[in-house]
């Protein structure tokens, strides 16, 4: 069982510990778990705080006018989200939904803020993860215009295991073959036709969650 948030202040700037704040409560912060399929925010609600995920894993999603929702992203332990609060964004742009039993630390806007101007080292875990989250944006664009959709979907498996990066999370929580049709924008029927030849050819494994192997990659590879 995961032992209880402890409040934690953080240390003099010198000797800030930026995962002791990230994994705790304290002054203009909590910690709020949330149910399989709950909603976190929802598109168009208030934005005045910037979200961590802890524990989980949480779909970011957006509505369109016409009703039609496409997944924008799928986060996991380490990842922010909501940061557009900081830009002056007033409301939710699109909303975050718990796909799995989740942990996730609220920071309010001003908090983080002058976190940001105070502390180096949380500032630059913060501004690192935002570089490396754009250029993941931008491998994503030409990911959708020019490779299969087998493509996509290998690398979207890569990508929610975390792979190449130095904890890799081999087994993923229980992703719906809807919601990954969705992020790469193709239909059910193919991903699953897709999974199962994966599947066949051992580059994932199905053993009380999804196992994905690293052998996934020659999909990606393959011209």
């Amino acid at each position: 069982m995961r032992p209880k948030a402890r409040s934690v202040q953080p240390k003099t700037r010198r000797g800030f510990d930026v995962e002791a704040y990230l994994e705790s409560t304290g002054p203009a912060r909590k910690v709020v778990k949330y149910r399989r399929g709950e909603v976190v925010f929802s598109q168009g609600d208030p934005g005045n705080d910037v979200r961590y995920v802890q524990k989980g894993a949480i779909k970011l999603s957006v509505l369109s006018r016409i009703g039609k929702e496409a997944v924008v992203a799928m986060l996991a332990p380490g990842d922010f989200f909501g940061e557009g609060v900081l830009a002056g964004q007033s409301v939710r742009i699109g909303t975050a939904t718990a796909v799995v039993a989740s942990t996730v630390l609220v920071i309010e806007k001003e908090a983080m803020a002058r976190l940001l101007h105070e502390e180096p080292t949380f500032s630059d875990r913060f501004i690192s993860y935002m570089v490396a989250r754009n250029v993941r944006i931008e491998a994503d664009l030409v990911d959708q215009l020019f490779n299969s959709s087998e493509k996509r979907l290998a690398r979207t498996l890569l990508l929610l295991a975390r792979y190449g990066q130095a904890n890799p999370q081999r087994t993923l929580p229980k992703i719906s073959q809807e919601t990954l049709a969705e992020m790469i924008g193709a239909t059910r029927p193919r991903v699953n036709f897709f999974m199962n030849k994966f599947r066949k050819l051992g580059l994932i494994e199905y053993n009380g969650g999804l196992k994905i192997n690293s052998s996934l990659l020659s999909i990606v590879l393959h011209d």
